[in-house]
């Protein structure tokens, strides 16, 4: 959407976008157009961010979803912790979210947010989940840890997905091994009770503070979109104080999407029409992209993405250095949802992976960004052109390639709000204490 001077804004992305303007034009001349961005955001509280129509609720077994009047998909969707991991898989997938924030089953009703909530389950923790039960079966000839898996058993997994950010040195997986070569590994481990009796409540990280990193309706949006670039947070909860719960879930593709709405205003158009190049995009240099070939097993895919702290990697040809595909953190939930589709291959690799994702997504009819391929741009483009891609798509990265196909970078919505503004100095001095009032009947 482009806004023309004079024209009354179309979505409430462009309505915050003309507010920016605003405060824009009454900045300082002497400042840089970054200084002038950094003004304009830490003016505007979160509690502005654009409301979009409410869903209503809708009714799921074990799972409350709250009518939201802020939050970009119109709902916030909590989970009890008594939920099965199955049944949170399916929850994600199916409303296309990477994480979702846990209720604790035992918590009084007038408890406090920060007792109300246990921690988040995401896709990146039941990866680390699953990886650590492939782990048990390097050597192994059979699935009798998934079979006659017991709550002993439980105990490191639960440990490695509630590790937060660090992530555990998971051996390398053999080429031998049953979790490399059998298709019907996760067929298995998902009709297994070890599987479905495994609670959401067990592999919820937590912060150090409280059940998560959030923000109250006052802070600002120059905060918010400090978190979500230099701090790398995928999103960030708005507390309501008064009611104890989640307002909204500012996320990083939610912002992508604002700033999309902006086009055509002074303020992004200065920034926002600069060519890659000239913004230093890609920061990352092709020798350090982080890939895996064609013919490796999928989970070291996932066990990349772990150990690395990203949220994707390409997928690369064995003769050289064109992308073929790219794999997500999200699209575990094809190893787990849809098991039966990779039972006729030997070995799932992650070109196999890619090419039975893809024909399972084609015969449902089902949309994805697996069927699209993979995004790429060029360091000439405008940081307008990507933005305008990555929104249309809701993809989370796109690849920067040479003109015959070589991967050169990636680009990631991090890295793009992260060249909207800066932080000041000593900016978050007292940032802990003041976003996260502890209760004097706190348990943290």
């Amino acid at each position: 959407m482009v806004v023309e001077e004079g024209e009354t804004p179309r979505s409430p992305e462009a309505k915050l976008g003309m507010q920016v303007e605003d405060l824009w034009d009454v900045q300082e001349p002497q400042l840089s157009p970054t200084e002038k961005l950094n003004a304009c955001f830490e003016s505007i509280p979160v509690s502005a961010f654009p409301p979009s129509p409410s869903q209503g609720n809708i009714s799921i077994p074990s799972i409350n979803l709250i009518p939201d009047p802020v939050a970009f998909f119109g709902t916030v969707i909590e989970i009890r912790s008594d939920t099965s991991l199955a049944d949170a898989v399916k929850l994600l997938a199916r409303h296309k979210i990477l994480s979702v924030p846990v209720v604790d089953v035992e918590a009084a009703e007038d408890a406090t947010w920060i007792d109300r909530y246990i921690g988040v389950v995401e896709f990146a923790g039941i990866v680390v989940w699953i990886l650590h039960q492939s782990e048990k079966m390097e050597g192994s000839s059979a699935f009798d840890f998934a079979l006659n898996g017991s709550d002993h058993d439980v105990g490191p997994a639960v440990a490695a997905a509630a590790g937060g950010i660090s992530s555990p040195r998971f051996r390398s997986m053999h080429p031998d091994s049953p979790t490399a070569t059998c298709g019907k590994f996760f067929e298995t481990l998902t009709s297994s009770d070890f599987y479905k009796n495994t609670k959401v409540g067990d592999i919820s990280g937590s912060f150090r503070w409280a059940p998560f990193l959030a923000l109250q309706k006052s802070n600002s949006f120059l905060t918010m979109l400090l978190l979500l670039s230099k701090y790398r947070m995928k999103s960030v909860p708005v507390i309501d104080l008064g009611d104890a719960k989640i307002d909204t879930i500012i996320t990083q593709s939610a912002v992508i999407h604002m700033l999309e709405e902006c086009a055509g205003l002074h303020w992004f158009e200065s920034w926002g029409s600069k060519k890659l190049s000239e913004l230093g995009l890609p920061l990352m240099k092709p020798s350090h992209i982080i890939k895996i070939y064609e013919d490796e097993p999928v989970l070291q895919a996932f066990k990349l993405m772990r150990q690395n702290g990203v949220g994707a990697v390409p997928v690369v040809a064995n003769d050289g250095s064109k992308a073929i595909g790219n794999i997500s953190i999200r699209d575990i939930q094809f190893l787990l949802i849809t098991p039966e589709i990779y039972k006729e291959y030997r070995s799932i690799t992650a070109k196999n992976f890619l090419t039975a994702v893809r024909s399972y997504l084609e015969q449902t009819r089902s949309e994805s960004p697996l069927l699209s391929g993979i995004l790429t741009c060029h360091r000439n483009d405008t940081l307008k052109e990507v933005i305008m891609k990555l929104d249309s798509v809701k993809i989370h990265r796109i690849y920067v390639v040479d003109e015959t196909g070589n991967l050169e970078g990636v680009i990631t919505l991090r890295d793009i709000i992260s060249k909207l503004v800066h932080e000041p100095r000593g900016y978050f001095g007292d940032f802990f204490d003041g976003v996260l009032p502890l209760p004097a009947n706190s348990r943290v």
